[in-house]
């Protein structure tokens, strides 16, 4: 088996855990959009920006973890830090169920940022890892291969956990607006919670299989700094370097994830609630993260086909930003379904940001490269801060919720043409 990017191949057994890791990453992360109408319901709150502290909690852990998981990995190794990650996050699931029995949505904030912790470890391990087993030039069609597996895995957990925790959403949401304070009260909510007893359990176990196979399985050890070193010309003048802070590009490229994650989330997460005030039906609720996602498959799908065949992964990323504000505008002044649609059809313009953004900002870093995906990694806080912008947008300073949509989306996507165009060249000497 050969890890060797001069090659021109791409290691196969990596490749393939890779791709089941990312499917657990992808039914944990995009649990959030059945989470938050479910939580608001279960645990008594009173706003959408107090459910949205679900993506707070979710992805702040990515921007406080992501560097300390560099550290762990140099110790570790990625094999062993692969196990470790896996540990969290069935740790993180099994705090869910006290969480749930004692109706605690501080307990239950901590369960997700648990979760999380582990998922910054796995995704500061696996995204280089992805970039190194091949060749540099294609790793974005490598990402956008396991991202078919996160999104597949996204489309799932809705439609599972829409159905086990928001059944009867209506009827249930009208009977706990009826009663007033008190045992009777307290019990349907006590009942309501104890919904997400099963689907965590599964997931405890589920993952804790996961992490038997990659402990048993053997998977080779990437040198990154042998390989970066040796393969990428531009690694060939970061020997010359001495601190991470000498490749501005690593930095231009954290903030384009932030805002990468941002309408990512926007987009895949907050689609129920956008179906819930323009006064949808509840299926448009329930299953509006699988709709989203589905339109990121399909962005997959053509990242596949395209990169680096007929673009480059500039280009893409130039053509998907555009994509995306011309959709917002759209969804922002239409009404009804159509602006319900096009919000999920982000989802294709959103596909292809991680794949091009992650190598564009790595790229020539050599012996930093692991500190560098680290840097990189904390980017996807901006999945805990656009939504709370935007709640704070329609629910503080009322705003109407398409036009706050528009406001919170459309900056992101400039930034992230900003990038795709100048950007990632910046303190690069062969750009």
């Amino acid at each position: 088996m050969t890890t060797n990017p001069n090659s021109g191949k791409t290691a196969i057994v990596p490749m393939l855990i890779c791709c089941a890791l990312f499917f657990i990453l992808g039914y944990i992360t995009w649990a959030n959009g059945a989470l938050i109408p479910f939580v608001r319901l279960a645990f008594n709150l009173e706003t959408d920006t107090q459910a949205f502290l679900i993506l707070f909690a979710s992805y702040i852990a990515y921007f406080f973890l992501a560097l300390p998981s560099s550290w762990i990995l140099g110790k570790t190794g990625f094999k062993n830090g692969l196990v470790a990650s896996l540990v969290l996050i069935i740790l993180g699931a099994l705090i869910i169920i006290p969480a749930a029995s004692n109706l605690s949505y501080q307990l239950f904030l901590v369960a997700i940022f648990v979760q999380a912790s582990g998922m910054a470890l796995l995704q500061t391990a696996i995204n280089p890892y992805l970039s190194i087993i091949g060749p540099i030039e294609s790793a974005a069609q490598r990402i956008s291969i396991v991202g078919i597996f996160n999104k597949t895995a996204g489309m799932i957990v809705p439609v599972v956990l829409g159905s086990i925790l928001l059944k009867d959403y209506d009827s249930i949401s009208s009977r706990i607006k009826e009663l007033k304070a008190g045992a009777e009260h307290d019990a349907l909510l006590a009942e309501l919670s104890e919904r997400l007893h099963g689907p965590y359990i599964g997931v405890a176990i589920g993952v804790a299989i996961l992490a038997i196979v990659v402990f048993v399985v053997k998977m080779p050890e990437v040198d990154v700094n042998k390989e970066e070193e040796a393969t990428d010309d531009a690694a060939v003048t970061s020997t010359k370097k001495t601190s991470i802070f000498q490749f501005p590009h690593l930095f231009l490229g954290f903030l384009a994830i932030f805002f990468c994650v941002a309408v990512e989330v926007m987009a895949g997460d907050i689609i129920g609630t956008y179906g819930r005030l323009l006064s949808l039906p509840p299926f448009f609720v329930k299953y509006g993260t699988t709709f989203t996602l589905v339109c990121m498959l399909v962005g997959y799908f053509i990242g596949i086909i395209s990169i680096p065949r007929f673009v480059s992964q500039q280009t893409a990323l130039r053509i998907c930003t555009i994509v995306g504000i011309t959709f917002t505008a759209i969804s922002a002044f239409s009404t009804g379904l159509t602006s319900y649609i096009f919000v999920a059809l982000l989802g294709v313009a959103n596909a292809l940001m991680w794949p091009a953004i992650f190598p564009l900002g790595i790229k020539g870093l050599g012996r930093f490269t692991k500190t560098g995906s680290g840097i990189m990694i904390m980017g996807i806080a901006g999945g805990a801060i656009w939504p709370l912008i935007y709640g704070y947008l329609k629910d503080t300073l009322h705003v109407d919720f398409q036009h706050a949509f528009l406001f919170a989306m459309v900056p992101a996507y400039l930034y992230i043409l900003f990038f795709a165009t100048k950007g990632h060249k910046i303190g690069k000497e062969n750009a």
